[in-house]
């Protein structure tokens, strides 16, 4: 198949959301793990929660309020100014490896975020990583619909421009796979866990362990 636009997730796909579990660290000693697994769970389930109640609100307030709840239940006393020193961290998540390769390999495709993060989050975070020469980049704040709603998928086509079997969309989230193969995209799962994937009755167009192993 011959994709006119490679579309990817950005947190824990371009980008090792679990990267802030170091400066975690320095603020909570032993507990930079488990407040960054907890943190990650809870903004995801907080914007899943949002869009099933019609209640959008920004994804970096819902980090907010995840960071919260993260800090509470590792009993740690949430102060503002060691939480937005956290959230500033967000702006510096360590890309994956093989992401600055792609726009090497692949210098005739066009390469474009689509990110639930609003892009006063993801401008910053590809301007540190020296990354934002290589992405165009779509949010889902601008139509106020989280993926993996299909009028998310459905924003992201039309400002592509081009058909849904034309984009190859890529995602280390299931959640996010799921809706945007029901949507119609072709798609590939970044499975860099080896994990199994879940039974949801649908499927990946590919399986792949890591962005190098992207199919033509």
């Amino acid at each position: 198949m011959n994709y006119k636009a490679f579309v990817f997730d950005a947190y824990g796909t371009l980008f090792d959301v679990h990267s802030v579990a170091q400066a975690i660290q320095k603020h909570f000693p032993n507990k930079g793990s488990q407040i960054s697994e907890v943190w990650r769970s809870s903004q995801v389930h907080y914007f899943m929660v949002r869009q099933l109640i019609g209640g959008y609100v920004p994804f970096d307030e819902l980090t907010r309020w995840a960071l919260y709840d993260a800090l509470s239940k590792n009993d740690v006393e949430p102060h503002e100014e060691t939480i937005s020193t956290l959230m500033k961290q967000y702006e510096h998540l360590s890309p994956f490896e093989e992401v600055r390769d792609l726009q090497k390999h692949y210098p005739h495709h066009n390469l474009t975020i689509f990110s639930n993060g609003t892009k006063s989050m993801l401008e910053p975070l590809l301007e540190n990583n020296q990354l934002s020469h290589f992405f165009s980049l779509l949010s889902a704040d601008e139509p106020k619909v989280y993926k993996p709603h299909r009028e998310a998928y459905a924003y992201a086509q039309k400002q592509l421009n081009v058909g849904k079997e034309e984009i190859l969309f890529f995602s280390s989230n299931p959640w996010d796979i799921a809706g945007a193969t029901q949507f119609g995209f072709h798609t590939a799962w970044v499975n860099r866990q080896n994990q199994k994937w879940p039974e949801l009755g649908i499927k990946p167009s590919y399986i792949i362990k890591d962005l190098n192993e992207i199919p033509e």
